[in-house]
């Protein structure tokens, strides 16, 4: 009798077990931000190239970066 509820408590932790081991392993799910927070769709030159847009915009998120970083953590005085 008590190794029948030994074997028994065992398949019940095992069983608790692989439950929680599936959801730590699942993916968790992913939010993603709506299209319209904050991010605006570069203005491009009608009559310019592919390679002409591609540096624009490269340019236009490179400068957005920079002033983002800048207002985020503004660097420390040298004394």
């Amino acid at each position: 009798m008590r190794a029948i509820f030994g074997v028994l408590s065992l398949l019940m932790v095992v069983a608790v077990i692989a439950v929680l081991a599936k959801k730590q392993l699942s993916p968790a799910p992913v939010k993603l931000a709506p299209a319209d927070a904050g991010l605006a769709v570069p203005a491009l030159a009608d009559g310019a190239t592919p390679q002409q847009q591609s540096q624009q915009i490269q340019n236009q998120v490179r400068q957005s970066l920079e002033t983002t970083m800048q207002q985020a953590r503004p660097m420390p005085e040298d004394k």
